[in-house]
């Protein structure tokens, strides 16, 4: 099923799952880079600028990936972890050009 991965992502055909750590009330919005999580995985560091209240921090988390990938704030969702830190979130697209975006998130900070 998998055709494209990397520390904290798969691809499959025509989505991409990604394992993200948030830090709500960060100041800001923003992309940090791969860090290990405390069992030693990869997870893609995020910070966004509101409170993790009545879904905020999901949203905020859903709508800075959309920006980051070139995709429709529709086409991502938030499928585990929604009250932890620690979140898979699932990215509908292309397969190929979700692959090179997000190895491109992996290298530098947005």
């Amino acid at each position: 099923m998998t055709t494209a991965s990397g520390s904290f992502w798969e691809v499959g055909e025509g989505f991409a799952v990604l394992t993200v750590r948030v830090t709500p009330k960060g100041g800001r919005a923003a992309i940090e880079g791969p860090r290990p999580t405390a069992d030693g995985r990869q997870a893609l560091a995020l910070r966004v600028a509101v409170a993790p209240e009545k879904g905020a921090a999901n949203r905020a988390v859903e709508q800075l990936l959309a920006g980051a990938l070139g995709v429709p704030r529709t086409s991502v969702a938030v499928i585990s972890g929604p009250t932890s830190r620690l979140k898979r979130v699932r990215v509908s697209g292309d397969a190929k050009n979700l692959a090179a975006a997000i190895a491109a998130l992996g290298s530098e900070k947005v």
